[in-house]
């Protein structure tokens, strides 16, 4: 019986050779002529790359890291990160789905995106829940404001215990956007503090997303200003592009001013929704994927997915891709955590999903075949050029064309060993080589 796995079906490793040689040139096509360009880039900043690594890679780091897990009342949730075309991995993660003792029914997740370096990453993502737990706010009554309290003070407490160690380990460069999520049995807590985001999905619609903290917002831009610092590139001082975070010291030395009154501030934004039945699905994750894609388009795609997959381990892999292929050049780290309302498998989705990937496979073959009548040797890219101006009815919402990417290569590349029967044997011997 044919199902919608079949788009993420490990392929041979003749076939995931050749899809490497060609990934650069492919990832190119979907970036939409970005040429891995980093956003923001100015103009004459090229002279720069001679002396300054970059923080690219020439081709991206495909592995994921995948987690999945369930809490007594209800609740599963899957993880999964990539590196991608990051030339290092600085996204890191906590997955708690019960909290223990007489907070058993309580879960917290978060996502810390690290930059320059990931060392305060890594150290938050260890600290700040027994920080938080440490106020002595979180009470099986479930009190919204002693519990948004203790979310705030465990930040700055986290901060404050983090600037100590920085000043003896030389981290002052370092720091981490939060975006965390507390699942008390009746609230949803929200907290973030930088640009990851969380969206919670209700009835099929996005219900509640945190906001972002960029240094151009203007009660932002004011605070910076007022802390002696400035906005330019759309970044303070010209170089970073997040005005809330855990560490960044360098940012936090104005006098006479708050922690939270700094250029950068570790205060996070939080926000509390009730609960309620008809709640789907929640998405904790770090910008890397919401460059890509916008609070609805993900809601939709994930929506769609959860009809067709029961891993929600496979469900994060294909936003990953997803992002990946829509142009993201950032590590990409996705929480997702579904509720007893979520989606369930449709028959009537398995067979649309099916009855799609047919069809994919036929425009493929279409190509391939109208490109070699013409005295062509079809690479993927030309096949992937002309499928990218056909109409395709079906498409996932939300993903699009390129949701279904590993199936188009997983297509071209059977096209090719019916074309080219020889091809294979060659590539196994130079893998093995």
């Amino acid at each position: 019986m044919r199902t919608s796995r079949k788009g993420s079906v490990e392929m041979p490793a003749f076939v995931r050779q050749l899809v490497k040689e060609t990934e650069k040139r492919v990832s190119s096509f979907f970036k939409g002529g970005r040429g891995g360009a980093a956003e923001g880039e100015q103009p004459g900043e090229g002279e720069k790359e001679e002396v300054i690594p970059s923080p690219y890679l020439d081709r991206p780091v495909l592995d994921k890291l995948a987690e999945e897990g369930c809490a007594r009342w209800g609740l599963t949730y899957a993880l999964g990160s990539m590196q991608g075309w990051r030339a290092n991995m600085e996204d890191y993660h906590n997955c708690v789905p019960q909290l223990g003792g007489e907070l058993a029914d309580w879960s917290f997740f978060a996502v810390f995106d690290g930059h320059a370096g990931n060392t305060v990453a890594q150290h938050c993502s260890q600290h700040l829940l027994g920080h938080i737990l440490a106020t002595g706010g979180l009470r099986p009554e479930d009190d919204a404001d002693k519990v948004k309290g203790a979310l705030t003070e465990g930040f700055l407490q986290t901060d404050k215990h983090l600037h100590g160690v920085a000043r003896r380990e030389g981290w002052e460069r370092g720091g981490t956007t939060v975006v965390a999520a507390l699942i008390s049995p009746y609230n949803i807590y929200f907290a973030n503090c930088g640009d990851s985001r969380a969206v919670l999905c209700r009835s099929g619609e996005v219900c509640f997303s945190t906001e972002d903290h960029k240094p151009y917002c203007p009660l932002e831009k004011e605070r910076i200003e007022s802390a002696g610092g400035s906005v330019s590139l759309q970044r303070i001082n010209g170089s970073l592009a997040v005005s809330r975070a855990l560490g960044d010291f360098s940012y936090k030395g104005a006098e006479n001013r708050s922690v939270n009154e700094q250029m950068v501030s570790p205060e996070p934004e939080v926000c509390v929704v009730e609960r309620s039945p008809a709640d789907e699905f929640l998405v904790l994750a770090c910008d890397g994927v919401w460059d890509t894609i916008s609070n609805e388009e993900l809601c939709a795609f994930i929506h769609n997915r959860l009809l067709v997959c029961t891993d929600l381990r496979d469900v994060c892999s294909q936003v990953i891709d997803l992002c990946l292929y829509k142009g993201s050049l950032d590590n990409i780290s996705i929480i997702l955590l579904c509720f007893p309302g979520a989606p369930q498998l449709s028959t009537e989705a398995l067979h649309q999903e099916a009855e799609l990937e047919d069809l994919l496979e036929s425009k493929v073959a279409e190509i391939y075949d109208e490109l070699c009548a013409r005295g062509e040797d079809p690479d993927l890219l030309a096949v992937l050029t002309v499928l990218a101006s056909t109409v395709i009815p079906g498409l996932p919402p939300g993903g699009g064309i390129q949701s279904k990417r590993n199936c188009i290569i997983s297509a071209y590349y059977q096209q090719r060993e019916t074309h080219n029967p020889t091809v294979p044997n060659s590539n196994q011997r130079m893998e093995g080589s």
